[in-house]
C-alpha cells in the first residue's frame, strides 16, 4: 500500500500518465483475452465477455455518456479482432450507458453480489442486442437466432458474472486510490 502512495505522490503529469497507462492496458487486455480459451474458462463453447466486464467495471462509476463512450471503444476493438456484421460497439455501448445510469440512481452497491449481479445482467443484454443485430440483417431465422441466443447470452452471462469481481475489484480500488489522492491535493 506504502508503494501506492508513493507513486501517487509523482508529479500531476506523470500520476496522469501512470493512471492513464493502467486502464488503457487494462482495456486492450480485456479485449485481448477473448479469444483465449484457458482450461475452466469456457462453459458450451462460450468464453467470458471481458470487453463487457471492463465496460462494466469502467462504467460502474461514471456517467452514463462516459460509459457509453468506453463501451463504443471497446466495441471498436472487439470489432477488430471479429467480424464488425453485426457490431459489438452497439451493444457495449448500451451496457456503459445502462451502468453509467445504474450508478447515478444509487441503485447499486459495491460489493461481490452486486458486480456479479451487474455483469450478468448486462452480459444478457448485450446478446440481445446482438440477437436483435442478428435479426435484422435478415440472413436466420428469428428461431434460429432465438435458440443461439439464449444458450450463448446464458454461458456468456455466467462466466462473465464469474469473472467480473477478478477484473473490477482491482481497477476499482486503484481509481479510488487515484481519485482520493486527486481530492487531497485540491
Amino acid at each position: 500500500m506504502s508503494n501506492l502512495k508513493s507513486l501517487l505522490r509523482w508529479n500531476p503529469t506523470a500520476r496522469q500518465c501512470l493512471n492513464w497507462t493502467i486502464t488503457i492496458v487494462s482495456a486492450i487486455a480485456c479485449v485481448i483475452l477473448l479469444p483465449a480459451r484457458l482450461p475452466g474458462m469456457e462453459l458450451l463453447g462460450i468464453g467470458p465477455n471481458w470487453p463487457l466486464i471492463w465496460v462494466v467495471a469502467w462504467s460502474i462509476k461514471r456517467t452514463t455518456l462516459q460509459g457509453a463512450f468506453a463501451g463504443l471503444v471497446l466495441g471498436l476493438l472487439q470489432d477488430g479482432m471479429t467480424s464488425p456484421h453485426p457490431t459489438h460497439a452497439l451493444s457495449l455501448i448500451v451496457v456503459g450507458a445502462l451502468t453509467g445510469h445504474f450508478q447515478k440512481q444509487r441503485y447499486i452497491q459495491e460489493d461481490f453480489i452486486s458486480i456479479a449481479l451487474i455483469a450478468f445482467g448486462m452480459a444478457i443484454v448485450a446478446e440481445t442486442v446482438l440477437a436483435v443485430q442478428f435479426h435484422l440483417t435478415g440472413d436466420r431465422t428469428l428461431t434460429d437466432i432465438w435458440m443461439d441466443n439464449q444458450r450463448i447470452a446464458l454461458s456468456s452471462a455466467i462466466l462473465s458474472s464469474l469473472w467480473a469481481p477478478v477484473v473490477y475489484f482491482p481497477l476499482s480500488r486503484w481509481w479510488q486510490l487515484v481519485n482520493s489522492y486527486e481530492q487531497s491535493q485540491t
